[in-house]
C-alpha cells in the first residue's frame, strides 16, 4: 500500500501556485471585462514593438540597424549579468580576475564606439 500523505505538500504547492496564477492573470482580465475598461480601437491594436505590421509578408525587408541594436542589448544585457558575480568573487580571483574584466570591458567599449561611430545608433 503507498502512502499518498507523503504528496500533500505538493498538492498545496500546486494548488497556492494555480491560486496565484488566477490572482493575478485571470482576475485583472475579468474586471477589465466587467468595468467596461476592455475598448479596443484601430490605435490599441496597431504595432508597438517593432514598428511594421507583423500579419504581412515573413520576407519583407527593413532595416539593418533594428539588428544592430537588438545585438547591442543583448550584449550589453549580458555584461551586466557578468558583473554581478565577478563583483561577488572579486576577493577569489584577485588581480587575474580584475584583469580579465578590464579586458572584456574594454572590449565591449570597443565596439560600442565603433557602432557609435559608423551610426548605426542613430534612429530616423
Amino acid at each position: 500500500m503507498i502512502d499518498l500523505s507523503q504528496y500533500l505538500p505538493i498538492l498545496l504547492f500546486v494548488l497556492v501556485a494555480f491560486g496565484l496564477s488566477v490572482l493575478f492573470v485571470v482576475a485583472p482580465m475579468a474586471v477589465s471585462r466587467l468595468t467596461g475598461t476592455h475598448n479596443p480601437d484601430a490605435e490599441k491594436l496597431s504595432e508597438y514593438e517593432c514598428g511594421f505590421p507583423a500579419f504581412e509578408d515573413a520576407r519583407s525587408q527593413f532595416d539593418v540597424r533594428f539588428y544592430l541594436v537588438a545585438i547591442s542589448f543583448i550584449v550589453f544585457d549580458l555584461e551586466a549579468a557578468f558583473l554581478f558575480p565577478w563583483a561577488v568573487s572579486l576577493d577569489v580571483t584577485g588581480w587575474t580576475g580584475w584583469g580579465g574584466m578590464m579586458v572584456f570591458l574594454f572590449i565591449l567599449a570597443v565596439g560600442l564606439a565603433y557602432e557609435w561611430k559608423k551610426g548605426a545608433l542613430d534612429w530616423e
